[in-house]
């Protein structure tokens, strides 16, 4: 135990063993500078029988001995030194007094070859001695007041933030295997972000230029094509990764068991796209499929409606869109059951249009109340109603559009086992609100036709996911895992998500991913993953000087893993993370932050090797305008040739002759259209 008289002891010991230095070095400048004390008068004879006898012991033979035997008693001396501790002192400046101090020390023997008087050589060598003797006690007293547990050696906090991670590369059939490098307690050491079960749903999020793409996104497409997956893309940023499957689907077409065809959807280049219909009347089994086509198309037209549904005024354009749909998809089996002929009929008159709607007992529910303002005279509730939609759905009326909805070069069954395909349906990002309804449509048809038992495994694909509206996807994440059905979603922030999906929706959709990597990322979307990743024992110390003493407090605390303001500051490249496991595959470090490893030479030298993607047809703008054309006088004669079965069959009653009571049946059980009609 320390207690006052130890340390009172020791502080004698101390000061008696320095005293005992000061002593050495005194008999030693008394017996060197002897004739310069004689000259002084500073000798006496007692004084010199008393040196003598010390001398007797060898100690002062040479100028050498006595002086280290002084500076040995002196550094003994400062070894029991506790000295209060500075921030201030350093290595560099106890290194410049010890080291001057010991120069000066021992080259004062030079002062003896001087060619002077011996009082002078007495003086310079005794003052040149003592000064390097006092600059080595300083440098011995500043050594013990040298800070040596220093603070803020790690200003960030990044060594102390670091856990171990998995460094096994973990693969399967399914899997996708990142290789990455990660810093442990200063160390950097090679890992692999396993992602062995993408089918419980991969979150990719980053900023513009955190990497999803070139470090994730194009590592997915070529692992699951080279594994053997029916793949689909959404290609935001069209032909990035466009370009990029395409040439992975040559590289690896021999290990499919059935080679997959290649399709694309692109709105801007009609060469180098194919023509594929959305409401594919094969597809469309009953007037749900409808509903779930209307509500993706009015909602991806219409984003802030997104956050109203069920408000009539969102509902109401929803449901006659849907009665135009079922109507075209019954009417001759289906054979004018695309979206630029729904868009065509929704711009025909109200009493010609309702006349023909009223026909189809299943949307006759969907249509009574639109029916009954046009009866009353209610125009201006009956354009609040279905001017949404029209306005809406004219944005889509272009050639263009026209030309590539309308045809049916393939269907939407991406993991057909007969006929596994590779779809990528390009974007613009200048026309995004345009072509984002429309692409909205294709997904939601292609979701319903590849979320099923008995199908291929299938890779899904989005980029820049909050772009399109996909009303579904938790069911989607929810369901797909028993359906061999991998989901992968880029998005930049959860706030942009939620932004253009709502907040309720985004916030289920992220929640419900099993696998989620981060790269850069800001706001809200860094908070949520920090309190995702949770936190892990980190090395606390607490240093404290006072005018006496020094005290180091060292101890243990729970913080975060991963704080928000680090996953805010993340380099590209650099993601963070965690990843889920299978029964038989597990994986006990799941989370991760590291440096995701290309080999950019040899992407580099892959990607100018890259052909092209192909001429797929020579699409003339006659071509374009004659399918526009097309259309238009299809739902034309379509209208003139119901309108005229209609006026037939009044002749007809009219020349029949009836009963009363039959006409008056009659009358009660069609009131709309006859009411229709006679407008």
């Amino acid at each position: 135990m320390q207690t006052g008289e130890d340390t009172q002891g020791l502080r004698k010991i101390i000061d008696f063993t320095r005293l005992i230095s000061i002593f050495i070095l005194a008999i030693h400048f008394y017996i060197c500078c002897y004739q310069a004390f004689t000259i002084w008068h500073w000798t006496a004879g007692i004084t010199d029988r008393l040196i003598s006898n010390i001398a007797r012991t060898g100690l002062f033979n040479n100028m050498l001995r006595p002086k280290l035997a002084a500076l040995l008693c002196l550094v003994i001396s400062l070894v029991g030194v506790k000295g209060r501790k500075e921030e201030k002192i350093n290595y560099r400046i106890i290194s410049a007094y010890l080291l001057t101090g010991l120069l000066i020390y021992f080259t004062s023997i030079l002062c003896f070859y001087l060619h002077t008087n011996l009082e002078i050589i007495g003086i310079c060598y005794m003052l040149l001695t003592g000064i390097g003797y006092l600059l080595i006690l300083t440098g011995g007293i500043y050594l013990s007041r040298l800070l040596k547990d220093k603070l803020n050696k790690d200003i960030f906090n990044t060594d102390n933030e670091t856990f171990p991670q998995e460094e096994r590369l973990l693969e399967n059939e399914y899997s996708i295997n990142l290789p990455a490098k990660y810093n442990l307690k200063g160390k950097v050491r090679n890992s692999w972000i396993n992602v062995i079960n993408p089918f419980r749903g991969l979150l990719v999020a980053g900023t513009p230029g955190a990497g999803k793409s070139y470090f994730v996104i194009r590592h997915i497409i070529d692992q699951h094509i080279q594994k053997g997956f029916s793949m689909f893309i959404y290609d935001f940023k069209y032909d990035d990764l466009t370009k990029v499957a395409y040439n992975k689907l040559l590289k690896y077409k021999d290990g499919y068991k059935i080679k997959p065809q290649f399709f694309i959807i692109n709105f801007d280049d009609l060469n180098r796209t194919h023509r594929c219909n959305p409401l594919d009347p094969h597809s469309m089994t009953d007037i749900t499929d409808a509903i779930e086509a209307s509500r993706t198309i009015m909602l991806g037209l219409n984003r802030e409606w997104i956050k109203k549904q069920g408000d009539f005024f969102v509902e109401s354009p929803i449901n006659f869109l849907t009665a135009i749909i079922w109507y075209l998809r019954k009417y001759s089996d289906g054979i004018y059951c695309t979206l630029p002929h729904v868009i065509e009929l929704m711009q025909a008159d109200y009493d010609k249009l309702f006349a023909l709607l009223i026909k189809e007992p299943e949307i006759r529910a969907l249509i009574n109340p639109f029916i009954s303002a046009f009866n009353n005279n209610a125009k201006a509730q009956l354009e609040g109603q279905v001017a949404s939609a029209k306005i809406g759905l004219a944005r889509l009326a272009s050639p263009q559009l026209y030309y590539v909805l309308s045809g049916s070069d393939f269907t939407l069954d991406v993991n057909n086992p007969a006929i596994p395909k590779i779809i990528c349906m390009g974007n613009n990002p200048e026309k995004q609100e345009t072509y984002g309804a429309v692409l909205s449509l294709y997904i939601t048809r292609m979701i319903k036709l590849v979320n099923r038992k008995g199908q291929l495994k299938c890779s899904l694909i989005f980029d820049e996911f909050p772009s399109i509206y996909f009303n579904g996807t938790d069911g989607l994440l929810a369901t797909s895992r028993s359906n061999l059905v991998a989901t992968t979603l880029a998005v930049q922030t959860i706030e942009q998500l939620r932004k253009n999906y709502g907040k309720e929706q985004a916030d289920v959709i992220t929640s419900i991913v099993g696998n989620i990597i981060a790269g850069q990322v800001t706001g809200d979307t860094s908070k949520m993953l920090a309190d995702n990743f949770g936190k892990i024992v980190q090395d606390k110390d607490s240093l404290t000087i006072n005018s006496s003493d020094t005290s180091t407090t060292k101890a243990t605390q729970l913080d975060y893993a991963i704080p928000a303001a680090k996953i805010a500051a993340l380099s590209s490249g650099e993601f963070v993370g965690m990843v889920a496991d299978n029964p038989n595959q597990k994986i006990k470090l799941k989370m991760f932050h590291s440096e995701i490893q290309n080999d950019h030479q040899a992407i580099k030298k892959e990607e100018a090797g890259y052909k092209p993607i192909p001429l797929i047809k020579r699409v003339t703008e006659e071509d374009v305008i004659e399918s526009y054309e097309r259309i238009k006088n299809e739902i034309e004669d379509l209208i003139n040739c119901e309108m005229a079965l209609f006026k037939a069959k009044e002749v007809l009653n009219d020349a029949e002759e009836k009963p009363a009571h039959k006409e008056e049946n009659y009358n009660k059980n069609n009131p709309d259209t006859d009411q229709i009609m006679s407008m």
